[in-house]
């Protein structure tokens, strides 16, 4: 017994001497775990790359260690990247912006925001601006969110700004984002579909507008007592105002007078002045907010009582020319001032005693009492001059083109038919039509299959071993810029080619500019892309010159982005029908 408590003490002096030692030692809190690589993506990162999806469902996370120099402690920081789309949809990964300046990019979209660029390059511009990854070299988190955002707004692409939203739950800019969305339901007059958008207010958001509009939208939807303890916070945070008072008062039944004076601080405020003034009347100026005049237009608030104001009536065309009110409305105007029955009979001759407006409209009148297809283009046209004579062209374009494809080309007078289709409003999106396959010419034979319609790899070199053979025995058959862009993009893909197809020589003939080779020699996948946008511009890539369509599917395939380079094939090479 003696020789136990003996035992007992003498360990508590041996630990008692020995802990300062022990203290002092460094300990490594993650020693024998992997150390975390931040170049290359986690396994979270690679399945939801191999996602098929082209949304992705969460936000990608990586993890950085951070050293601090005085201590032994490991702090984890974690980084957040923002996107829509998996980068590897398009061939790209987290990194694609790493090698890139944030200059160069700024540059870049600079210079593209001068552009009215096509459908494609609007797409493949999307692609590389909404795949998730990481800020090019320079740029901050917050700018590089900032540029997304803003393109999104600048383009108007709501639908793309919600996809947005839904994928990234917290970052600094979103209650711009949601602001934006709710002013564009407000301003369309589709009050129920802007108040949906409050699931994206969460207390990440500090904004008294949004919170505004929140509490509005509980009395619109009649959870009045939840908009009252909104109210009350609203107001102890001092982010409340005298007007929101007296108009949300007013909805809430707390108050059963409400001030009649129209607020056009912003677009909330307008609306709520709209919906509480009694007889409520508003004359737009050119100092009306862009957002203010399409509410109105939208909720039909825009009327012209007296067709004899004339510059009310000017205020109002100008609005419409300049996109800010319905066109429409401007014809509605010009069918309510009056003409006696000789001044509408003799229009061709009066019109020109008339003022500018009354003209106009006395023209129009005449075409729709006309019977006859040659009067009516007649007609047509001399309204056309009038407004091109004031400047007002924007007005009428659409309305001639609709007005000529409603009597159809072929119904006019022969000599009216071509000025007529040269006055037809096209498309601006390309319709591609169905694909005619020739074997005569490389680049429009069934190869195109494989890029089409995804033929089999063993079927196509069974196409491939057969045309080839075919063109190389016509002496009279020249290898063109297109047909080398098909050759190139097979070799790409793991096809093999005859070995009399001298690919390689035929190349030579064809520059790729230097500064774009470089690119890829710097690994620089996402700018290299977004110069690509820069030379499609404006044009669908079947309108390049065969040359231009070579070196960019080129390029392309040099930097492995085959989702890119098969959407320039398939618009640049095909024979559609």
């Amino acid at each position: 017994m003696k020789l136990k408590s003996f035992n007992y003490f003498l360990c508590l002096l041996i630990i008692f001497l020995y802990s300062p030692v022990l203290s002092e030692e460094k300990i490594d809190i993650w020693k024998n775990k992997k150390d975390v690589v931040t170049d290359s993506p986690t396994q979270e990162e690679k399945n939801i790359q191999n996602k098929p999806d082209l949304l992705s469902n969460q936000t990608i996370q990586t993890i950085e260690k951070i050293q601090i120099e005085e201590g032994s402690q490991i702090q984890m920081k974690e980084q957040v990247v923002y996107g829509i789309y998996e980068p590897a949809n398009f061939d790209f990964n987290l990194n694609m912006w790493s090698a890139t300046k944030a200059e160069d990019v700024r540059s870049s979209l600079k210079r593209l925001n001068k552009i009215n660029l096509s459908k494609s390059s609007s797409e493949i511009l999307e692609a590389i601006l909404f795949s998730f990854s990481y800020p090019p070299q320079g740029m901050d988190e917050k700018e590089f969110i900032d540029l997304k955002i803003n393109w999104l707004i600048e383009n108007d692409r709501i639908e793309l700004l919600e996809s947005f939203l839904k994928q990234n739950k917290k970052f600094d800019s979103k209650s711009k984002a949601v602001q934006y969305l709710v002013d564009k339901n407000i301003e369309s007059g589709d009050i129920k579909e802007g108040c949906k958008q409050i699931k994206f207010i969460d207390t990440s958001i500090k904004d008294s507008y949004l919170e505004k509009f929140k509490i509005y939208c509980l009395i619109f939807n009649d959870k009045k007592p939840e908009a009252q303890l909104l109210l009350d916070l609203l107001r102890e945070q001092k982010q409340s105002s005298v007007f929101y008072d007296d108009k949300i008062n007013f909805l809430l039944g707390v108050t059963d007078k409400t001030n009649n004076k129209i607020n056009e601080k912003n677009l909330l405020n307008f609306y709520l002045s709209s919906i509480t003034v009694t007889d409520f009347k508003y004359e737009p100026t050119k100092k009306t907010k862009p957002e203010i005049w399409k509410y109105l237009n939208a909720s039909n608030l825009i009327k012209l009582e007296d067709a004899s104001d004339k510059d009310k009536l000017k205020e109002l065309e100008l609005a419409a020319n300049n996109d800010q009110l319905d066109k429409k409305k401007i014809f509605e105007i010009y069918k309510q001032i009056p003409f006696n029955l000789n001044i509408l009979i003799n229009a061709k001759s009066n019109y020109q005693t008339l003022n500018e407006s009354d003209a106009r409209a006395l023209i129009y009148q005449k075409y729709l009492l006309s019977e006859d297809n040659n009067s009516r283009i007649e007609y047509l046209f001399l309204l056309e001059e009038l407004f091109k004579k004031a400047n007002l062209i924007n007005i009428y374009s659409k309305y001639l083109s609709d007005k000529i494809e409603e009597i159809g080309i072929k119904n006019l007078p022969e000599e009216y038919q071509e000025i007529a289709q040269s006055r037809m409003v096209s498309e601006e999106d390309l319709i591609l039509g169905k694909v005619k396959y020739n074997d005569k010419i490389l680049h429009q034979s069934k190869i195109l299959k494989y890029y089409v319609e995804g033929e089999s790899k063993k079927k196509v070199q069974k196409d491939i071993d057969k045309i080839f053979k075919k063109i190389s025995k016509s002496k009279k058959y020249f290898i063109s810029a297109k047909d080398l862009a098909l050759a190139d993009a097979l070799i790409t893909d793991g096809f093999s080619l005859p070995s009399n197809f001298k690919y390689n020589e035929l190349a030579e003939k064809f520059d790729v500019p230097k500064n774009l080779l470089q690119l890829i020699d710097n690994d620089q996948k996402a700018f290299l892309a977004l110069k690509i946008v820069e030379i499609i511009g404006e044009d669908e890539p079947y309108q390049l010159d065969p040359e231009t369509i070579y070196f960019v599917t080129n390029l392309l395939n040099k930097m492995n982005l085959v989702t890119i380079r098969n959407k320039v094939l398939n618009s640049a090479l095909p024979l559609r029908t």
